[in-house]
């Protein structure tokens, strides 16, 4: 159950109009990596948790905390779209002055939403459910997580660096604190996993399945011109949990012979000539 409070989580002030950045911060709510997008992950993740109740926990927790988030940018917008109006538009082509403040005005901010936030980005897609990962497979779950807040907050800086909002940019500053907790969050969480069950995902698969191929589990290809690849830790020494050595392959031959694909009939295929 959730119950709704009037206060924001922090408090979301502008100091002047900008339709532009309205249109700009539309990214960080409905985007891919938006708060819409955080908060309906962490949300699924945690109705469907089976397991230890502390995970459920913290899911349904942060996922309640970017519900919060999605309002405080939704109030961000309302107030940076306040007196874009047609008639300011108007304004905005004899002065150039309001044109810098009014002249980027999304159409779809005056056309859909009457002045308000949608839940798009900011070249006014439509958020998409398929955003977001709820595998069921916790630690899977958790590096996505991490990926997520680590996209989330570099939109957030860059949007930072796109205004001189003092106001504004105090609310990006909040935004920016959480987000670098959250990763702090799925960090810790994705060792304690990690601890548990191994590295890889997923743990449970049979290590005698993979017998014939096991060597493959370590080889690198290096499928391109350079060879500098080498030089890193994933072409040289010990896998991370010990299992086995890394090799550095430079240009392996292929190991599968080439398939002939039977040709279909010509009522599927009318210019093949046989």
């Amino acid at each position: 159950m959730f119950e709704h409070r009037k206060g924001l989580q922090f408090d979301v002030k502008v100091e002047k109009s900008n339709p532009m950045l309205a249109k700009q911060v539309q990214e960080v709510l409905g985007g891919q990596f938006g708060e819409m997008t955080v908060m309906m992950q962490y949300l699924f993740q945690g109705w469907n948790c089976r397991g230890e109740e502390k995970y459920k926990d913290m899911l349904m927790a942060i996922g309640t905390e970017e519900i919060g988030h999605v309002e405080m940018l939704c109030s961000l917008i309302d107030q940076l779209l306040d007196n874009a109006t047609p008639e300011a538009q108007d304004q905005a082509a004899k002065d150039p002055t309001m044109a810098a403040i009014m002249g980027g005005v999304n159409p779809q901010h005056l056309i859909v939403s009457g002045l308000g936030a949608m839940p798009t980005n900011s070249n006014g897609v439509p958020w998409n459910g398929a955003y977001i990962t709820a595998s069921g497979n916790l630690l899977g779950d958790f590096r996505a997580n991490l990926h997520a807040e680590t996209q989330g907050r570099l939109q957030v800086a860059r949007l930072y660096h796109m205004t001189d909002d003092e106001s504004v940019r105090m609310v990006f500053r909040k935004m920016l604190a959480r987000d670098r907790y959250h990763q702090y969050q799925w960090m810790e969480a994705i060792h304690e996993m990690e601890e548990k069950n191994g590295l890889i995902v997923p743990a449970s698969f049979p290590p005698a399945a993979e017998q014939e191929a096991q060597k493959h589990a370590y080889e690198f290809y290096n499928l391109q011109e350079g060879t500098n690849a080498q030089n890193g830790p994933w072409a040289t020494g010990k896998a991370p949990d010990g299992t086995g050595d890394f090799v550095f392959l430079d240009h392996p031959e292929p190991q599968g012979t080439e398939v002939a694909p039977v040709i279909p009939p010509d009522s599927l295929h009318h210019d093949i000539r046989k």
